[in-house]
């Protein structure tokens, strides 16, 4: 399916479309977050600060079963414009803290669709989604994200992967981490994500071709970030962008590494990434922290 002018143009009138979601940071998720990610957080009681990426818990669609592609995605369509490329990857964020967020606040959601745009690559047409996120609690704005998403053509059976980009070898911290199938389930069902790449295997590689589960993107920005908070106890996050650059499987160990800034006197910001079992990047994230 090619991305002409008269598609692109449907698309673009998704623009400026908004919606409004409400709900509450609730205990359940946070505890249950807190043990997928082998961490030995407090009992999550009203006012316990809601760590920085957690609130992806919230705010989560719920499909009809009926809704469901094969894919496992919800169907094309409502407040996301139906792009017809078959692939959807959640390609990168920025986000910024104004306030915290905590457990038994009252949030809302507030989602708008900023952009549509197409570009032809070297493996065929890509579209890029930017939707934008503003989260309120009782005080007001807390957290402002945009999100960008991309769409692209299915494989042709002689496509070959873009040449890998070698990860930076000046770490001060790393983990490895087993993204084993366990982990993939149960952050598919801690967010409600059906998309099979993430724990069908006979789909993933059947259908899309992968050599094994895929690693959610979001995971591994939580993985990231939360690195920096076991090396950085106390200190809250005031922004964090990342970009996902490779996909990352769950048939090998991965890294993920936090290095300071030295181009920032202050101290507060962080070189974030992840790596893969052969060195290469997989994700790369900057990461600011508050004074």
């Amino acid at each position: 399916m090619r991305i002409d002018e008269a598609t692109l143009s449907h698309l673009q009138e998704w623009i400026g479309k908004s919606e409004r979601y409400p709900d509450q940071v609730t205990s359940a998720p946070y505890r249950a977050l807190s043990a997928t990610l082998d961490r030995n957080d407090p009992e999550p009681k009203p006012g316990i600060f809601l760590p920085e990426l957690w609130h992806w818990l919230y705010f989560l669609p719920h499909p009809q079963q009926s809704e469901i592609g094969p894919d496992g995605h919800a169907k094309r369509g409502g407040f996301l414009p139906p792009v017809p490329l078959p692939r959807r990857m959640w390609a990168g964020g920025r986000l910024r803290w104004v306030s915290e967020l905590q457990i038994g606040d009252a949030i809302e959601r507030v989602s708008t669709i900023k952009s549509v745009t197409h570009k032809s690559g070297r493996t065929g047409d890509l579209l890029f989604v930017l939707v934008e996120h503003q989260i309120f609690n009782q005080k007001g704005l807390a957290l402002t994200e945009e999100h960008d998403i991309v769409y692209r053509a299915a494989p042709s059976p002689d496509e070959k992967p873009p040449a890998p980009t070698p990860a930076p070898r000046d770490a001060q911290w790393t983990k490895v981490i087993n993204p084993d199938p366990v982990l993939l389930f149960r952050y598919s069902a801690l967010t409600f994500n059906g998309h099979r790449i993430h724990y069908d295997r006979s789909y993933v590689t059947q259908e899309e071709g992968y050599p094994g589960l895929i690693v959610h993107g979001p995971l591994i920005a939580t993985l990231l970030v939360d690195l920096v908070r076991e090396h950085h106890p106390g200190r809250k996050l005031q922004s964090f962008e990342f970009r996902a650059i490779r996909p990352t499987f769950d048939i090998h160990p991965m890294k993920v590494n936090a290095a300071l800034d030295l181009d920032d006197p202050s101290g507060q910001t962080l070189r974030v990434w992840a790596e893969d079992h052969e060195g290469w990047l997989t994700m790369q994230a900057k990461a600011v922290l508050s004074p």
